[in-house]
């Protein structure tokens, strides 16, 4: 197992700039994404990895890959580390989603665990398949570092199935949070039974 686990957001989209839900739609990183990720690109030159690895979707592969030139790495395009699937949410202002879909929308914000967009995925079911994913990827490298790149809010998933940490709103970008976080990585935390992992917590 590698020593620590580097969680990158990948830059912005238009659709995070307008305040939309991009879920699963495919789009690229936009002016302010690419600046974001040139930002992270400077800051991890000084953290050496073994590997970087990405999600499929265009504002991910982007951000990875002008992070891989910074740092000499060519990315590992990885399956199923798509973005949680929002369905008809998808594309929609977050303002109007709670204007036209109140009750929804509220039960989504008090625990996403128990309701899912409309043909969208449930919260669950998105950690199961990206926890698969860790797993085996944990496995491929013995030591160092391993960059990982998603889009938001999975990053935050994968924060909280690898180190307990808060998923917070997942309707709400966090300009001012900081776009990438090393995990160091307990040996013990893929040894979790799902039954507990997946209990209903405070987001």
């Amino acid at each position: 197992m590698p020593d620590s686990l580097i969680v990158i957001r990948a830059g912005a989209t238009d659709f995070e700039m307008q305040g939309r839900i991009r879920g699963v739609v495919d789009i690229p990183l936009c002016p302010a994404g690419v600046t974001e990720a040139e930002h992270v690109a400077s800051q991890l030159t000084a953290w050496p990895a073994v590997a970087l690895v990405s999600s499929e979707e265009q504002c991910a592969l982007e951000t990875a890959r002008i992070i891989g030139h910074a740092m000499g790495l060519k990315p590992r395009v990885v399956a199923n580390l798509h973005n949680l699937d929002q369905g008809l949410w998808q594309g929609l202002l977050v303002e109007d989603i709670r204007r036209k879909q109140p009750r929804l929308s509220r039960q989504w914000q008090d625990n996403p665990w128990a309701v899912a967009p409309p043909e969208g995925e449930l919260l669950e079911d998105a950690c199961e398949r990206v926890e698969e994913v860790l797993e085996k990827l944990l496995r491929r490298y013995p030591e160092g570092r391993v960059a990982i790149v998603v889009p938001e809010p999975l990053d935050r998933i994968v924060c909280w199935l690898v180190a307990g940490e808060s998923m917070g709103d997942l309707w709400a970008r966090e300009p001012h949070g900081e776009p990438l976080k090393e995990i160091p990585l307990a040996t013990q935390w893929a040894r979790m039974p799902r039954a507990d992992r997946y209990q209903p917590t405070p987001i």
